[in-house]
């Protein structure tokens, strides 16, 4: 019988379970025997030296290294252990004063005089030097061309928003600030960065060196106001400033002329109509109130709209406000607000009265008939006069309440507008660090003084904002970049070198490298597990030819340094690699650095030039 058909007889398949059970125990020993345990072998290894058995052990992965690095996204926040102050002095005549020294200033916060920490002057020269600084960033700058005829890349160092306030401008101010303000474009440096804006916004360009563009849009420049212009005379002509005084500020002699104004031209001087003139004089009251808040409304959040886009430009920063002015009423909040944001922002605000050296305009506005009476119009005549008058209190607010200059009483236009827009001849750099400042966000008021009494009139911001308090400490250090990187100053509180390189992998895309090499001997650091720790923070930002923000990172260096190798980094210093991709043109490259232990700070720009 087959053997595989024995295995499927129940009865042998039973039998062979029996023998094996009987006969496998006796075969397990024996195997023993002969193979000894893999088991008991391993519990007792071999002895080996630690040098031989180091390199067969894995590492661990939680061993600290010397040096890490981690990217991060871009967040820029504020320097607050510096304050800086631009002064510009100048002599009666207007011309700026230029041999003046640390000595000859004093610098008081909340009335408590401070000590000068940094000083500095700029003029053209320094200018031109700085920018020559800022070109020899490129190590290659020489490659496209001959050396001799390559001209460095020219980067903003200033930006002018020239701001005009179509919504209150007249057609014949309009005119004459547009023939002016073209000759004004025609001065500026090649540093300079000018936009065109308005308060209706209907006449935008973004910040430019294109003077061609700069002058075709001024010429876009027409009043814009929002106040519908009636045909005929109006019955009765309450104006804004009249709607002001007789609503808000109740003044009953205001009313009466307006409703005496009412009974002349509407019910032909029956004086029993006058509770029906003061009905229709309330109707033009809230019109006229409600049409011209709507205009400043308007005006101030345009200016706003201005001051947010200046804040994010890399250098000086001017807001340069041609209007007529307007009235003030009761928007208090708005202009504290627009004085506040400009404080804020380190922006000051230049404004230039457009009516020039104007005659007070007795009869109003030619182009449009009057309803004076013979009973009115010498009130009439008066409320005119103080509303242009007032007009003009709002321009001064903007500009002393910034640390401004207004320019107004003066029919030199383009003197004015040179004036306010184009960098002084002279001015000073004074920085300190306050003393016994609380972190409680409050505004602090600046003065700067001369040491020496003189005639000489003193133009410097009004004040700062101090930091609120801020436990985190990897917060605080956020915080103190933001001023930094969105300016151009340089911090040498570090030992910084920065280089610019780049790799073209195609016609359209570049690969721009940052190298950075830090000094660490100067550098604070703490010891501990017999290593020297320091945490480095390397904000990166990267700004066209106009200024527009492209790109930009941050990087943290953690440093656990060995004794040796803090030594031979004493010698070579500390070289930390960004790279970015951007597109071929002109790039302001600024970086700041900052370290944990000794919250020093250092602050660079570079350039670098990517051929088409």
């Amino acid at each position: 019988m087959s053997p595989l058909l024995l295995y499927r007889n129940p009865m042998w398949r039973g039998a062979l379970w029996i023998a094996a059970s009987i006969f496998l125990p006796l075969l397990v020993p024996q195997a023993h025997a002969q193979d000894p345990s893999p088991t008991a072998a391993a519990e007792k290894p071999p002895l080996a030296a630690p040098q031989e058995s180091a390199p067969q052990a894995k590492p661990k992965t939680d061993a600290p290294s010397e040096i890490s690095q981690t990217e991060s996204a871009a967040t820029f926040k504020v320097r607050v252990n510096l304050v800086q102050v631009r002064v510009i002095v100048r002599a009666p005549s207007g011309k700026p004063i230029d041999n003046l020294t640390r000595q000859d200033f004093l610098l008081y916060d909340q009335g408590k005089l401070q000590t000068i920490s940094n000083f500095s002057v700029e003029t053209a020269e320094t200018r031109l030097q700085r920018a020559a600084s800022i070109a020899k960033t490129q190590q290659d700058a020489a490659v496209a061309g001959d050396a001799a005829e390559h001209k460095p890349p020219v980067l903003p160092e200033r930006f002018v928003a020239l701001v005009f306030d179509d919504t209150h401008l007249t057609l014949q101010d309009a005119t004459f600030a547009r023939s002016q303000a073209g000759k004004f474009l025609d001065s500026t440096a090649v540093t300079d960065r000018v936009a065109i804006y308005t308060t209706s916004g209907q006449d935008t360009l973004e910040f430019t060196s294109d003077r061609a563009a700069l002058h075709r849009a001024i010429l876009g420049v027409i009043p814009r106001s929002l106040r519908p212009q009636p045909l005929g005379a109006e019955c009765p002509e309450v104006t804004h400033y009249m709607a002001d005084q007789i609503e808000n500020k109740h003044d009953p002699q205001a009313r009466a002329v307006a409703i005496e104004e009412t009974v002349q031209c509407e019910f032909s001087g029956d004086e029993s109509k006058q509770g029906q003139a003061l009905a229709i004089v309330q109707g033009a009251v809230l019109r006229a109130l409600s049409t011209g808040d709507i205009e400043n409304e308007f005006t101030y959040r345009h200016l706003e709209d201005v001051l947010r886009r200046l804040a994010s430009m890399p250098g000086e920063r001017i807001m340069l406000l041609v209007s007529p002015g307007f009235l003030l009423t009761t928007a208090y909040l708005d202009e504290s607000g627009v004085i506040d944001r400009a404080n804020r922002a380190n922006v000051v605000i230049n404004t230039l009265d457009a009516r020039g050296l104007y005659v007070p305009d007795v009869m109003g506005d030619i182009s449009r008939p009057s309803s004076d009476s013979y009973r009115t119009a010498g009130l009439k005549t008066t409320y005119r006069v103080a509303a242009q008058q007032e007009n003009q209190y709002v321009l001064g607010d903007l500009a002393y309440g910034t640390g401004g200059t207004f320019f107004h009483n003066s029919n030199d236009l383009q003197g004015g507008l040179q004036l306010a827009g184009l960098a002084p001849e002279v001015s000073y750099v004074l920085a300190f660090s306050p003393q016994n400042r609380k972190m409680d966000g409050q505004y602090h008021v600046l003065r700067v003084d001369l040491a020496k009494k003189s005639k000489y009139s003193v133009q410097a911001r009004r004040g700062y904002y101090a930091p609120r308090k801020v436990d985190d400490p990897h917060e605080l250090a956020r915080q103190e970049i933001q001023e930094a990187i969105y300016s151009q100053e340089e911090i040498n509180e570090l030992p910084l070198d920065l280089q610019t390189q780049y790799f073209k992998s195609n016609p359209e895309g570049a690969r721009l490298s940052i190298v950075s090499r830090l000094e660490v001997k100067n550098m604070h650091f703490r010891k501990a597990d017999g290593r020297s720790l320091d945490d480095l923070i390397l904000a990166t930002a990267i700004f066209d030819e106009n200024g527009n923000f492209i790109t930009g990172g941050e990087k943290t260096v953690q440093m656990r340094l060995k004794d040796t190798t803090f030594e031979r980094l004493t010698h070579t210093g500390l070289t930390v690699k960004s790279s970015f991709a951007v597109k071929p043109g002109r790039y302001l490259v600024r970086q700041v650095v900052r370290d944990s232990e000794g919250s020093q700070m250092a602050a660079r720009n570079g350039a670098v030039e990517i051929p088409f």
